[in-house]
């Protein structure tokens, strides 16, 4: 498909009908879904000065209610250090076809304690762990540190894990099935070396995976060094997603130093997509031609000088998701403090649209509703309909505390811009914050955010 090319709603669902939880299309779930009231957030207290377990968080997203921008509820985990990171969904829209199934459970990992947990989000208000898989179970089949879920057709859930049971190289994937028991190991042992983030796309048979490190090495923080002597990651991994097996493999280089976040268009029909590459503050662009993965950066974030540091200061874009209508890319810098959005409509050349400059260590906006910003955004969610993007502002609890040591002590912040899709603008919402810094046991560290209907970073579409 060229670039010009869109397909029709008919070409994007013309083969099943739609029985399964989610939405018909990517249209449709602009045009059929609400405006959010909850938002599920990940809260930890992994290195801090907490005596208290991680949790999610239920937050009021609803301008019309009395609670809004609260904490409303809280889920606390069973045991404590699990670092709870990246989580997701058991049904998303490429599970349209199977009837009967919810999009009712959220898989929530342990990023250290690779422990995975089963939450029942049957009351959106007031969610439960339901199941607890303790990690001597993950270990059985070589693997730890789960990151990236993912929904896939016919209900099962799949995981990507960073490390081996020692938490060294190499890691892979574990599959959960319906009944949230492990399945087993998805790909053949040894078949990657580092793991991150991960996108299918069942029209075209293909999944692409990404890259940070092993545990080992990430756990105690970024050193440089690491970098010079390849322990970090700089490739792109395409797989046949029916064999589970790699069939490309590109090395980005320099230019694509730590690719973690990886993000397909929407539609189907689109072999197009983009990845973030944090070290070299690029944002790579990927695309299939004759049966073949290309990909090249398209955007590039200067480093800054900076009086506190001996080197120049990279963006790191952490975070990037795509418009549910292919039309916007939103993303992150969390160490220059900045969220930005570029038009995509032609992919191998985004356009600027605009950003706003807040937290880190170079944002022109430095608290909000009096509350100082000790942090830059990092994990973005957009509205189905593309008119709100709210983010967070810990990476990785290690992480905060080399770059934004006061993050530990004072917590994360929850915030939200107003975006215009028409105009392609971005305004900060200053009546919305939510302070994870007031919590009874402690300040907390704030990560991803998810949608009960639907999400931007989490659907897939057949």
């Amino acid at each position: 498909m060229s670039d010009a090319e869109q397909p029709t709603e008919a070409d994007v669902h013309d083969h099943h009908d739609h029985e399964g939880p989610g939405y018909l299309t990517p249209q449709a779930a602009i045009e059929e879904s609400e405006p959010e009231e909850t938002a599920y957030v990940m809260g930890l207290h992994v290195g801090q000065d907490v005596d208290a377990p991680d949790f999610l968080a239920v937050v009021d997203v609803d301008p019309d209610s009395d609670t809004y921008g609260d904490i409303v509820e809280r889920v606390q985990m069973p045991n404590r250090g699990d670092e709870l990171h990246h989580f997701g969904w058991n049904a998303c829209s490429s599970s349209c076809h199977v009837e009967g199934l919810e999009r009712r459970h959220l898989i929530v990992p342990g990023q250290r304690s690779s422990r995975i947990h089963v939450v029942d989000t049957k009351d959106r208000r007031d969610p439960e762990i339901t199941t607890v898989i303790e990690p001597e179970e993950v270990y059985e089949h070589d693997l730890s540190a789960p990151h990236t879920v993912h929904c896939i057709p016919d209900g099962e859930i799949l995981i990507s894990m960073l490390g081996d049971a020692d938490g060294d190289l190499p890691g892979g994937f574990l599959e959960l099935n319906d009944d949230f028991e492990v399945e087993g190991r998805w790909d053949p042992p040894g078949e990657i070396e580092m793991n991150y983030d991960f996108w299918y796309q069942p029209r075209h048979n293909v999944m692409l995976s990404t890259e940070w490190a092993a545990p080992k090495t990430y756990y105690p923080g970024f050193d440089l060094e690491d970098v010079e002597n390849g322990k970090y990651g700089q490739r792109l991994n395409f797989w046949d997603w029916e064999a589970g097996t790699v069939e490309q493999t590109i090395d980005l280089g320099e230019d694509g130093l730590i690719p973690l976040e990886a993000r397909f268009l929407h539609t189907p029909e689109s072999t197009h997509g983009y990845v973030g590459a944090a070290l070299s503050s690029n944002i790579v662009h990927f695309w299939a031609d004759g049966g073949e993965y290309h990909a090249e950066p398209v955007i590039e974030f200067e480093d800054r000088e900076h009086e506190d540091w001996d080197m120049p200061v990279p963006a790191l874009p952490t975070d990037i998701l795509v418009s549910m209508d292919d039309r916007y890319l939103f993303g992150s810098n969390w160490l220059h403090g900045e969220v930005w959005m570029y038009d995509i409509s032609d992919p191998s050349n985004p356009r600027k649209a605009d950003s706003i400059s807040i937290g880190g260590y170079f944002g022109d906006i430095r608290e909000v509703q009096g509350r100082d910003l000790v942090a830059g955004p990092q994990m973005i969610q957009l509205s189905l309909d593309g008119e709100r993007l709210y983010w967070t502002t810990s990476l990785f609890s290690s992480w905060d505390n080399q770059f934004f040591p006061e993050e530990g002590e004072k917590g994360s912040v929850m915030l939200k811009a107003d975006v215009n899709p028409r105009r392609g603008t971005l305004s900060l919402d200053e009546e919305f914050l939510v302070d994870f810094g007031d919590l009874p046991e402690g300040p907390a560290r704030a990560h991803e955010i998810r949608w009960p209907d639907g999400d931007c970073t989490s659907d897939v579409w057949q």
